[in-house]
């Protein structure tokens, strides 16, 4: 794997050349090691220790439901009343953010409501605030400490 525009934490892989995989903190297990999860399992890292997020308030592959379609939320971040605040889209580093990407994030929004979203591609690192009295996103230049955010 590449190395990324993230901290690096002490990394646990498992599995073969093959198949190779990296422990999830958050789900306490060992899943496929992709390029994309590669970027989560960072960005996690980066958000519990260098930007003070409770692991606890945190959840990856959050299942989402519109209509017929499933969908699925990278990672959200919840406050301590369970109500979600951050939604975060992971692309692989080969994957340009574009405007698609933060539609995608603008779709799971719709059932969630949250304050924050991020993208990130482990290179560049987007987050935006909620306007909604403007429904649009205002683009933040930094990813807020949680002590910022706290309800």
């Amino acid at each position: 794997m590449i190395p990324l525009n993230l901290p690096s934490y002490p990394i646990k892989l498992a599995g073969t050349r093959q198949k190779p995989s990296i422990f999830d903190i958050l789900r306490r297990k060992y899943v496929a090691l992709t390029p994309e999860e590669w970027v989560r399992q960072h960005f996690v890292h980066f958000l519990i220790e260098h930007k003070g997020y409770p692991s606890s308030l945190l959840a990856n592959e959050v299942s989402l439901k519109i209509g017929d379609k499933s969908l699925r939320a990278d990672t959200v971040l919840y406050d301590r009343n369970l109500q979600p605040r951050m939604i975060i889209e992971y692309k692989a580093p080969s994957i340009p953010l574009t405007t698609h990407v933060l539609n995608q994030v603008g779709n799971y929004n719709r059932l969630l409501h949250v304050d924050y979203v991020i993208i990130s591609n482990g290179l560049q690192h987007y987050c935006c605030k909620m306007d909604y009295a403007s429904q649009r996103f205002v683009l933040l230049e930094d990813i807020p400490p949680y002590q910022e955010m706290k309800d």
